[in-house]
């Protein structure tokens, strides 16, 4: 049997103005939520769409302690995070098969 696995990911808007992070539990599902806007607040407001960065867990509270820690840092440490593995901000989303719609 599989493991769980738990996200802890940043997304952003097509100009890249602004930055969100968040946890879940299925990645795919949740950029699915994003990009046709499901849930009401924060990233619907703001056209938050594009997946650009992303670390798997195995455990919840880990994923939790991260999304705090990347929370935490100032707008400068995401986007460095970001550059670092995703230089040319690709929207990683597109690689997730969401079976949601």
């Amino acid at each position: 049997m599989r493991q769980k696995e738990y996200y802890t990911y940043i997304m952003t808007n097509q100009r890249h103005t602004t930055l969100y992070t968040g946890i879940t539990g299925d990645l795919s599902h949740r950029v699915y939520e994003h990009k046709n806007k499901v849930e009401k607040g924060f990233t619907k407001k703001y056209n938050i769409n594009k997946l650009v960065y992303y670390e798997v867990f195995d455990n919840p509270d880990e994923a939790i302690a991260r999304e705090k820690q990347i929370k935490a840092g100032s707008r400068k440490k995401k986007i460095e995070l970001i550059n670092r593995d995703n230089p040319n901000w690709r929207d990683l989303g597109e690689d997730f098969e969401a079976d949601d719609g």
